[in-house]
């Protein structure tokens, strides 16, 4: 998978440092200014923005909430762990200053995460409107397939970040399950991270920084697939053999999925599970 030639505006972070500002009923887009964001009352921690209504929304906002806190926590803990790792190195004189001092930076950052969790949680249990709740999950229901990773927090964020970019969320499910079988921490042998598989190219495109983080590998994997998709004109196969084999392969084979025995294999295999007839002969133009 190749990185995206295109330029945009915002981070997993930068999602997150917004909790604090979703009680209106919409939430601005991030400003992706190469693939338009959908509007909609989204909470910044990756969870659909509730005012508190009493009843089953509510509930299940919270449980999101909840579910999404557990994943930063755990963050939280196994960056401690290896921040004291790397406090016991430098003492040792095994890393440098710079090295120690990334390591307290991540564990900054995923605290501040879960402090914002905190927040969104405080927010909605003193809330008491039910009007945003009621219409954010009615938005959610629009992609209701029966899907499920095993793993309710990453489940809302598919659907959170699909929402957001306006990518169905279930075409984001059937990628991730092909790229990483829900694994956050696999690694390919050609250096793709994550859930989502990215590069380092990508990541430091979308901004993000560290590629093992659920919410981050989510966040940019999406972006990086309505950006294919918006390229190759709504096209599911060249956005996927985009997503593969880089998008100037797609490109080189005149707009058509690149003769690459595992790039046709990837695209047929997701198109199979997704369920759309999207599928080109997968000829190259000739020469």
């Amino acid at each position: 998978m190749l990185g995206l030639s295109l330029s945009f505006l915002g981070s997993s972070r930068d999602v997150i440092a917004q909790a604090t500002r979703t009680a209106s009923p919409a939430v601005k887009p991030n400003g992706n200014t190469t693939a338009s964001s959908s509007e909609g009352g989204l909470a910044a921690s990756g969870v659909p923005a509730s005012n508190g209504a009493p009843g089953g929304s509510d509930s299940n906002y919270k449980q999101s909430l909840d579910s999404l806190s557990n994943l930063y926590n755990d963050e939280v803990a196994r960056l401690e762990k290896q921040n004291s790792q790397s406090k016991e190195l430098y003492d040792q004189g095994l890393i440098s200053r710079v090295d120690l001092e990334k390591s307290g930076e991540a564990l900054a950052d995923a605290r501040a995460k879960v402090e914002q969790v905190a927040k969104q949680i405080a927010a909605a249990n003193q809330s008491a409107s039910s009007a945003t709740s009621n219409a954010i999950f009615s938005a959610l229901a629009a992609s209701n397939q029966s899907w499920t990773t095993g793993n309710s927090g990453i489940d809302g964020l598919i659907r959170y970040y699909g929402n957001q970019y306006s990518v169905d969320p279930y075409l984001i499910y059937c990628l991730m399950s092909h790229e990483s079988r829900f694994t956050s921490t696999a690694t390919s042998p050609r250096g793709a991270r994550g859930l989502m598989q990215l590069m380092p190219g990508t990541s430091a495109l979308y901004r993000v920084t560290d590629p093992y983080d659920i919410a981050q590998s989510i966040m940019g994997g999406t972006r990086y697939l309505k950006d294919l998709l918006k390229m190759f004109n709504g096209r599911v196969d060249l956005a996927l053999a985009g997503y593969n084999a880089g998008e100037n392969a797609v490109i080189k084979y005149g707009f058509t999925v690149p003769p690459y025995d595992e790039t046709r294999n990837y695209v047929r295999l997701i198109i199979a599970r997704y369920g759309k007839k999207q599928v080109v002969p997968l000829t190259s133009p000739a020469l």
